[in-house]
């Protein structure tokens, strides 16, 4: 069964989040963790979005965009 659409945020913001599959790490570095800053640096300025809020640890990560 497929779930239903998200409602779309009043304010305009959006938590995204991203974990890893089963628990397991998706950062095992530093140097994981910069590349993925550099990626979503680059979507930012390519999506033309702001970037309000990141947390970044071993498994997970969450950021905040309008």
């Amino acid at each position: 069964m497929a779930r239903q659409a998200r409602v779309k945020s009043a304010t305009g913001v959006h938590h995204v989040m991203l974990k890893g599959l089963d628990g397991r790490n998706i950062f095992l570095d530093d140097a994981d963790r910069s590349i993925f800053m550099e990626k979503l640096n680059k979507t930012r300025e390519i999506g033309g979005f702001e970037l309000y809020a990141y947390c970044l640890m071993a498994n997970h990560t969450f950021t905040a965009i309008p």
